[in-house]
């Protein structure tokens, strides 16, 4: 799986909010610097070549819809971003967390709570 460019990565989330939309859809949906109408179609089957996206013809005109769901790029960007950053060890994500001030000791209890409950 590709890494997505930020602008790519809000236009999925648009599409996974939508679930299938044409281009103009799309556009409404961006709330901040909004692209061109053909700049967008563009980014748009970039996605699809990448294997994000898939299409569907009304005549001329294209609607889209997630072919990746949120929750398996989910996983891959998590998984990625852990072993680039992060050294493949979680102790070091939660610790990064704890010490920004990002992550609270109840929160903390909450998350060995859930894993203990696993096993």
């Amino acid at each position: 799986m590709q890494k997505l460019t930020n602008k790519e990565e809000e236009i999925m989330q648009i599409l996974w909010k939508l679930k299938k939309a044409f281009v103009k859809e799309v556009m409404a949906e961006i709330t901040e610097e909004t692209p061109h109408y053909n700049t967008l179609s563009t980014i748009i089957r970039n996605l699809e070549d990448k294997g994000f996206v898939g299409h569907q013809a009304f005549g001329n005109t294209h609607q889209y819809y997630p072919i990746i769901t949120m929750e398996d790029y989910r996983k891959r960007f998590m998984s990625t971003a852990i072993e680039n950053y992060f050294n493949s060890s979680y102790k070091s994500l939660v610790s990064f967390f704890a010490e920004e001030d990002k992550i609270s000791a109840a929160e903390l209890r909450e998350i060995i709570a859930l894993i203990e409950n696993k096993k």
